[in-house]
């Protein structure tokens, strides 16, 4: 009988351990049941993506997110496939989601930023996500020969301080008539997060070309051509930076600069998939009109007396005689980077500016 009461009395105990396991952790242990499942339809959703399959991926993802929310990398996922097919507002949904449950999670602040300033006009909302990346002071974890991500957060609070500017410089441009006035102040906005962003980004050409619309915008042509010839030199072969400063020179009566630039512009858009052809066409027209104009003018009588170097593509030889083929693509390549104006932006105080422009 003893036996008995003994045995009695140790199943007692043991279901009382269980039920009180099961009061204080039932919840606990339901979670974690339905973790693994979302973890589990997360997974397969992955797999979809991987497959190219966005309806499948679209419908593993939700059902894995209703079971397990807090997955934020899945809501980060989420985002971007909603951005890729412009269903942009559900895309800041899961933006906005991911960082609820990671708010240190970089990437979904930069993407949820982006959109809010290149595609839905959020301006405020978008420089707000740039900022609080900037604010931002992950853990840095270096192990010699085997890990860094030191590089990888510079360039992150780089890439933040770009898309600042571009924000700023966005806003200054859609700004309603009556407060136009206000586009100088956002502009100068835009120069200053270009100017950090040059701090961790440090020969990027998107920065400086960018940097230099801004100065052009506002008015700063010797600014604005120094950077286009700094955007130049890293990047020859983008049009858009030879275009804007045979614009710039034009409107500083350097017609034969502006048509060597022009010139260069004008072939690089033809090697450009991307190119239209009304861009062509345009550059082209533009091409002839300031030839027209610097035959007409009295810089063409004074330039005709001198053999000095135009920067021309249209030059076939280099110091005076016929090169073989990869010496001229060099020559070319050199000739892409010399920066038409360079000598008169660089030599034009901020006084001889003001009193010509």
């Amino acid at each position: 009988m003893k036996r008995f009461f003994k045995k009695l009395f140790s199943l007692i105990i043991f279901v009382a351990v269980i039920f009180l396991i099961w009061y204080f952790f039932h919840g606990w242990l339901e979670r974690q049941v339905l973790k693994a499942k979302g973890m589990y339809y997360i997974y397969k959703g992955d797999v979809a993506y991987s497959q190219d399959n966005m309806a499948k991926t679209l419908d593993y993802y939700k059902r894995g997110l209703r079971l397990f929310p807090a997955h934020y990398e899945a809501w980060y996922n989420l985002g971007n496939i909603y951005a890729v097919y412009e269903d942009y507002y559900s895309a800041v949904d899961a933006y906005l989601n991911a960082i609820k449950h990671h708010p240190k999670f970089v990437m979904a602040r930069m993407n949820l930023g982006i959109v809010y300033s290149e595609d839905l006009g959020f301006f405020d909302e978008a420089i707000e996500q740039f900022d609080t990346i900037t604010d931002i002071n992950p853990f840095k974890l270096w192990i010699p020969f085997v890990y860094s991500n030191v590089k990888s957060i510079r360039a992150n609070k780089g890439i933040a301080f770009f898309n600042k500017g571009v924000a700023y410089k966005q806003k200054a441009m859609y700004l309603p008539l009556e407060k136009k006035y206000l586009a100088y102040q956002y502009l100068g906005d835009a120069i200053e997060a270009y100017t950090s962003a040059m701090k961790f980004l440090r020969k990027n050409y998107d920065v400086y070309y960018n940097r230099a619309v801004a100065h052009h915008l506002r008015g700063e042509s010797r600014l604005a051509g120094l950077d286009y010839c700094k955007a130049i030199q890293i990047q020859p072969s983008k049009f858009e930076a030879h275009y804007n400063l045979a614009v710039l020179l034009r409107s500083m009566k350097r017609y034969r600069d502006s048509i060597s630039e022009l010139e260069k512009a004008a072939i690089l858009i033809n090697e450009s998939p991307s190119s239209s052809d009304l861009q062509t066409a345009y550059i082209f027209n533009l091409l002839n009109e300031v030839s027209r104009t610097f035959i007409n003018s009295d810089e063409y009588g004074v330039e005709k007396l001198t053999d000095k170097p135009t920067g021309s593509i249209s030059y076939t030889y280099v110091n005076g005689r016929i090169v073989a083929d990869d010496d001229f693509d060099k020559a070319m390549e050199k000739n892409f980077k010399t920066c038409a104006g360079f000598e008169t932006f660089n030599n034009l105080d901020e006084e001889e500016e003001n009193e010509e422009f």
